[in-house]
């Protein structure tokens, strides 16, 4: 087939007639006239195939012609040394169009690839941004949990422990308590925070909820002399969500205030005031805390709160806050604040994150610092103690013991106010706790 772009011969028209008269061959005419050199019988095309005559070329002379019957090549050849006439042209990849595409697609491969580059950068770079000061933190954590308490570092005969619902609302009995009596005897257990609520978002408190309320005081004085026993009053504030107690409205304070003045007509030595997610700087919770104090000290009773844990750096709880949408701590300015409205104010000093016990441990001594340093001589200072085991991100029961929260305690308490009078641990809950929790408690604080 035909090679398109190459000129063609023509050989119909350049031959003559050819005819056969015993051994001679005669040379063919041209349409000029002129001889057209006969291939002898049994030769090979190469020489003449590469040297062909032209039209002014002579042939062999005389004889009949006749036909070449060997194959002719219709393809022009080119003379020995000289180039062959032109091939086809390059295929698309080859051209100069294809080259830019290459170019082109090169250029786009490295751009890609400094695309990824960067990427790859500022990924390091977040992490590093992120790592190096949560690392900075936990180093100095694990520091902070080094050394030895100082000497004289233990009970104040001032500890606490909160108390489940089951002691008010008929679950508990006589000998129950009496068990209970005789297990805390030898400790430091001053107060108890007896859950006697929830209370409804409307800061009202049904009475129903503590039937057996009056029968826990007079057994408790019974029992257990010095040993005060204080209504445990909490609520979900709506801070984080639509749902919950709203501190902004004068009559949900106005409620809770009539709430305390309830549970101290029934017999209890003080309310006790647990409401959470509560936000750094609520002026409305400082508010109630004067009314509801105002209370407490006109029947010589106590007003404790329970705590959130302060900002380990400063600022710590907008960061948070933003990051996660829950500001967990408060600033160590607004702690103090609280911390000289109340009587005792109790450090929910768990639920930290803390993967190891001695990051747990180093962030207890750092919160028994900054704890001790907000809270005036006059106020009775507590640090919780785990009593429960869970196991979820906020919470590893491997990482949060009492023995570790002990421990932490003792270090902060010497290294800021090893003399504090007014200070001791409070244990959170009766009701999840294990012997190894009491002989942590008694072994490293009690003594």
């Amino acid at each position: 087939m035909p090679v398109p772009g190459q000129q063609q011969g023509r050989p119909g028209r350049d031959q003559g007639r050819h005819q056969i008269d015993g051994d001679h061959r005669r040379a063919p005419l041209t349409a000029t006239g002129t001889p057209v050199r006969v291939v002898p019988a049994g030769t090979t095309l190469g020489a003449y195939a590469r040297h062909p005559a032209t039209a002014t070329g002579a042939g062999p002379q005389g004889g009949d012609t006749v036909e070449d019957t060997e194959p002719r090549s219709t393809e022009p050849t080119a003379v020995d040394g000289a180039d062959g006439p032109p091939g086809p042209p390059a295929p698309d990849d080859e051209s100069g169009t294809g080259g830019n595409r290459d170019a082109e697609g090169e250029a786009e491969a490295t751009r890609r690839k400094r695309r990824r580059t960067r990427i790859r950068r500022t990924a390091i770079a977040v992490l590093l941004i992120l790592l190096v000061p949560l690392l900075t933190a936990e180093t100095a954590l694990r520091i902070n949990y080094m050394g030895d308490p100082a000497d004289g570092t233990y009970t104040r005969n001032r500890d606490a422990i909160w108390l489940g619902h089951a002691w008010v609302d008929g679950r508990k009995d006589d000998a129950d308590l009496a068990a209970f009596a005789r297990r805390v005897k030898a400790t430091g257990i001053r107060d108890l925070y007896v859950h006697t609520g929830p209370m409804e978002h409307d800061g009202t408190l049904p009475k129903s909820l503590y039937p057996r309320a009056r029968w826990l005081v007079d057994a408790v004085h019974r029992e257990m002399p010095g040993v005060r026993v204080q209504a445990f009053l909490g609520d979900v504030l709506a801070t984080e969500s639509p749902d919950g107690m709203r501190l902004e409205k004068a009559a949900t304070r106005a409620a809770v205030v009539d709430s305390a003045r309830q549970v101290l007509d029934v017999g209890y030595d003080g309310v006790h005031l647990d409401l959470e997610p509560l936000h750094s700087g609520d002026r409305n919770y400082l508010s109630l805390l004067d009314d509801v104090r105002a209370v407490t000290r006109s029947r010589d009773a106590q007003l404790s709160v329970a705590a959130h844990q302060i900002d380990p750096l400063p600022g710590f709880h907008s960061f948070w806050g933003t990051v996660a949408g829950h500001p967990k701590w408060w600033s160590q300015a607004f702690f103090g604040q609280v911390a000289r409205r109340v009587d005792q104010i109790a450090v929910m000093s768990y639920d930290t994150m803390q993967p190891l016990e001695s990051l747990y441990g180093g962030y207890v001594a750092q919160q028994t610092a900054l704890a001790l340093e907000a809270t005036p001589p006059t106020t009775h200072l507590l640090m919780g103690l785990p009593f429960y085991h869970e196991n979820r991100f906020g919470h590893w029961n491997h990482a949060e013991t009492v023995a570790a929260a002990v421990r932490g305690v003792r270090l902060g308490l010497s290294r800021t106010d090893a003399d504090r009078e007014r200070f001791g641990v409070a244990a959170y809950i009766d009701f999840a706790a294990t012997e190894e929790d009491w002989a942590s408690y008694r072994d490293g604080w009690v003594r």
